[in-house]
C-alpha cells in the first residue's frame, strides 16, 4: 500500500480540493515556506509501507532557506535552529552519536517520518497557516498509521504534539514523549529523556531494524 492509497478517501473531497485552493493561493500571493515542490517531501522521502517511527512537528521553519518538507530538519545552507541543536545534544548524550549534518534526509529514508501537523507557513510569520485546514489531513494521516500498521513509535515532543496521542492506538505501538526541545521546555524534562535509545530498544524488540541516527 502506497500513500496514494491510504490519502485517497480524503483527497477525493471537497475539503482537500478547498485546502490546495488556499494553499496555492498563499503561495501566489505570499512568501511562503518550504519550496512548493517541497510541501509534501515527508511523504515522499517515507513511503506508507517503510514507516517505522513519526516524530510530529508543529509547522515548518519561517526563515529563509531553513525548511525542507522535513519537521525539524533545515538545509545545509542554514545555521541549526536551537531545537534542532538540541535534538542532537540528546542525540550524543544518549547514544554518543555526534551528528553535524542537518538536513534530516538519511532519517527519513529510514523509515522516520518527519511531519509537520501544519505543512506550510508565511514566511517570517510562524504558524501563520494553522488556519488553512493542514491538520484534518496530517491527523488523518497519524490516525490511519496507528490504524493500519504496528509496532510504530510515536515521538511527542510538547504539549502540542501529545494533543495528537487521541489518534493512536497504545496497545500496538509505542509514545515516546518528553518537553519540547526548544530553548523554553528542553530542561523541562526533553535533555536526559533519551527518545533515540528508547526507540531503537523497541524497534529491536520486535525484530525490526533500528534507526541509524
Amino acid at each position: 500500500m502506497d500513500w496514494n492509497e491510504v490519502l485517497a478517501p480524503i483527497k477525493n473531497t471537497e475539503y482537500f480540493d478547498q485546502l490546495w485552493s488556499n494553499v496555492k493561493k498563499e503561495y501566489e500571493t505570499e512568501k511562503c515556506f518550504p519550496p512548493k515542490k517541497q510541501i509534501f517531501r515527508a511523504l515522499e522521502l517515507t513511503p506508507f509501507e517503510e514507516v517505522k517511527v513519526v516524530i510530529i512537528g508543529q509547522d515548518p521553519y519561517h526563515n529563509d532557506f531553513q525548511a525542507n518538507g522535513l519537521c525539524f530538519s533545515v538545509s545545509e545552507q542554514v545555521t541549526a535552529p536551537p531545537s534542532l541543536k538540541n535534538i542532537f545534544k540528546e542525540l550524543q548524550d544518549d547514544l554518543g552519536i555526534v551528528r553535524t549534518k542537518k538536513e534530516l534526509d538519511d532519517w527519513a529514508e529510514q523509515g522516520v517520518l518527519l511531519l509537520n501537523a501544519t505543512l506550510t507557513v508565511k514566511a517570517h510569520t510562524p504558524n501563520s497557516h494553522k488556519n488553512l485546514g493542514w491538520e484534518k489531513l496530517t491527523d488523518f494521516i497519524i490516525k490511519e498509521i496507528s490504524d493500519r500498521k504496528e509496532n510504530v513509535v510515536f515521538v511527542l515532543w510538547g504539549a502540542f504534539a501529545q494533543k495528537k496521542e487521541e489518534l493512536i492506538n497504545s496497545s500496538k505501538h509505542l509514545i515516546v514523549k518528553s518537553a519540547h526541545p526548544s530553548p523554553f521546555s528542553v530542561y523541562r524534562g526533553f535533555y536526559g529523556s533519551k527518545p533515540f535509545s528508547q526507540i531503537n530498544e523497541y524497534l529491536k524488540s520486535k525484530n525490526i531494524d533500528p534507526i541509524c541516527w
